[in-house]
């Protein structure tokens, strides 16, 4: 059983909106419910009832209509609130006075604070311009920009119109930003000219010119100002968003009316365009916002995230909580590894996210945020993107701070919010997500389709909830949706995830179901090799796959080593003897093999099926989806993995 590491005290527990909210669902719906687990099971067992309750006791601004929910039980017919009428932007601005909406901080040191009353007024301009476009319900504007407060003014008035918007950050090449664009066909480009990047400054408007003259729906182009470039022909945003301030007017739109177009990594091709609707993602930020996250206007939310992952959407979501929200765009390790802890003390955070490769990041970097810096606001630090090992927890707890509530969380793209995600009413346990959500039905099932405890098996979600995604961009008849995550389950949401769901209805992530390992039949999670071996201080990172081997599968690690450590024959068999002692003998590698760089995503997941393709010989498709592309070449053509 997994470590107690910290656990709310009854009065926080009493205290939290999370057990309001049960009080409040006890009182009105006469169900008792005393704790999460009953809370939980009514909340996936009367799902209608269940995000009624939510609508109201976040009150969400709109009408929501008479019918909670038709044809509940399937994905592919369900209807939420199909009466329902609203619109997303009039709920994250409800707020409009001179409270600190964003605090916007550049790696190159600008920093600026922007109101709630300013957020509106920008919006109110934006939109007005748009409308004169002829931009309207379902059409759809492109951002290509970085993590700043115009992002986030650009969406809103896009959404205020009804119109669908989509984004990606400015490190996307010409071609990953036209394969995601070029589908959606936007009427409009909004682009930054530059941004700044670990000491550099970089220039992208010929990219994005380039993009422009190559996707014909694109009518007008609007340059933000970052880094001071004279903008090519186009709009300039400070001219649109100066004078008057008209009338920002709120079109209420259906419940599943397209609001986002998020995308699919794309390294096994074009990347999917994935539509969420306003509805779904509204009332499910809202969620696990206000209760799962205990977000009121007194905090400081922080998230490390770019414009092209959908953390960002998630995070900009929090203003509807009226608290205030902090943008950083730049290095997170730039000028100095305690860059965004200086920033967390220097601006009061009290909610603090980041990826789980940041946090090893820092531990490899020797630094002890608990011992050098105060962090007496920060209450609760998120972690997601990729697996945060026991390890990760423990390095939590022992340097940077004791009284935190740490929380792994997982979901995705796919849903714009989360599966499994953290708790204030229960303790936190090493290794170990805390809950899943209300209303997500997560369960485990194995190779039978059977819920399963105390064993790994496929991470699902049994039953319909209202931020599955409205359907891809041109997929007639839903056929890649259906062949996305329902080819393995009829009617039943296969995440694509190696799981365990523990005897605290916690559970543990052990690595993506297409990257686990098979050798000798027996499945095998990569993550629960990398905890083993990211223990080694000479290891900074792995990659692990299986290599297809005279009629079998072997296990192939490559590790990136720590400068000045070599890959010594001690080093591999002391590698070697703790994955055996600490997971079993089925997990150890064949073969160990030092590489100088491991490629990842533009989110920064490790891409371990392009590492797989290029050992086995096979063209990785889509490059351009990867931030380090280059990376790849270490992987080719390795002698040592020709021979037994």
């Amino acid at each position: 059983m997994n470590e107690q590491l910290w656990a709310p005290t009854p009065e926080a527990v009493g205290a939290s909106a999370l057990d309001r909210f049960r009080r409040h669902v006890e009182q009105t719906s006469g169900n008792t419910l005393p704790d999460y687990r009953a809370l939980h099971a009514w909340s996936v067992r009367e799902r209608g009832a269940f995000w009624r309750q939510v609508w109201d006791f976040c009150e969400i601004i709109g009408d929501p209509g008479a019918i909670d929910v038709e044809d509940p039980d399937a994905f592919f017919g369900v209807r939420w609130f199909p009466e329902a009428r609203l619109n997303f932007a009039e709920n994250l601005l409800a707020r409009r006075d001179g409270k600190t909406a964003f605090i916007s901080l550049l790696e190159n040191g600008a920093r600026r604070e922007v109101s709630y009353r300013a957020l509106y007024d920008d919006t109110a301009r934006l939109a007005a311009w748009l409308r004169a476009q002829g931009v309207g319900p379902g059409d759809r504007v492109a951002a290509w920009m970085p993590n700043v407060p115009e992002t986030a003014v650009a969406m809103l008035a896009t959404a205020s119109l009804g119109a669908v918007f989509s984004s990606c950050s400015p490190d996307f090449g010409a071609n990953g930003a036209l394969d995601r664009f070029g589908q959606i066909e936007p009427k409009v480009l909004i682009a930054c000219d530059g941004y700044y990047y670990n000491g550099k400054t970089i220039d992208i408007r010929n990219k994005v010119m380039e993009v422009a003259a190559s996707v014909p729906s694109v009518q007008r182009v609007v340059w933000v100002d970052v880094i001071g470039g004279e903008p090519p022909q186009g709009e300039r945003w400070e001219h649109l968003v100066a004078g008057d301030i008209p009338a920002l007017e709120f079109t209420r739109v259906q419940f599943n009316h397209p609001l986002y177009i998020m995308y699919s990594s794309g390294t096994t091709g074009k990347p999917k365009c994935i539509v969420h609707g306003v509805g779904g993602t509204l009332l499910q930020h809202a969620k696990e916002h206000r209760l799962h996250t205990d977000l009121s206007e007194q905090d400081t939310l922080f998230f490390f995230t770019t414009a092209g992952w959908m953390m960002w959407n998630w995070l900009v979501s929090a203003l509807a909580t009226g608290c205030t929200i902090v943008l950083y765009d730049g290095s997170p390790f730039h000028p100095a590894p305690t860059t965004l802890w200086d920033m967390a003390e220097r601006e009061g955070v009290t909610v603090f996210g980041i990826s789980a490769k940041y946090l090893q990041g820092v531990e490899n970097a020797g630094v002890k945020p608990m011992h050098s810096h105060d962090l007496s606001c920060v209450r609760m630090l998120i972690s997601t993107g990729s697996t945060l090992p026991h390890e990760g927890f423990r390095f939590v707890y022992r340097d940077i701070k004791r009284d935190v509530h740490l929380v792994s969380m997982t979901g995705g793209t796919d849903i714009i919010s989360c599966f499994i995600l953290g708790n204030p009413m229960l303790p936190v346990h090493a290794g170990e997500l805390q809950s899943a959500g209300l209303g997500m039905d997560t369960q485990v099932w194995n190779e039978e389709g059977n819920p399963v405890t105390g064993e790994r098996g496929e991470l699902v979600c049994a039953r319909p909830f209202p931020s599955a995604p409205i359907g891809f961009w041109n997929d007639k008849g839903d056929t890649r949706y259906k062949a996305a995550y329902f080819e393995r389950f009829d009617n039943v949401w296969a995440h694509g995830d190696f799981a365990e769901r523990t005897v605290h209805d916690g559970f543990i992530i052990h690595g993506r179901s297409d990257a686990v390992l098979n050798p000798g039949g027996v499945r095998i999670g990569t993550a629960e090799i990398y905890r083993q071996v990211e223990t080694f201080d000479e290891v900074l990172e792995a990659v692990c796959i299986g290599q297809d081997w005279k009629d079998d599968v072997r296990v192939v690690l490559f590790v990136v080593l720590r400068e000045g450590a070599e890959l010594t024959p001690p080093l591999v068999d002391a590698i070697r003897q703790r994955i055996r002692t600490q997971a079993s003998p089925r997990h150890v590698p064949a073969r160990i093999i030092r590489v100088p760089d491991i490629p990842r995503t533009m989110s920064g997941k490790i891409a371990e099926l392009a590492v797989r393709d290029v050992v086995h010989g096979r063209a990785v498709k889509n490059t351009s989806a990867l931030a380090n592309p280059e990376a790849l070449a270490h992987f080719a053509d390795i002698e040592e993995l020709a021979q037994d």
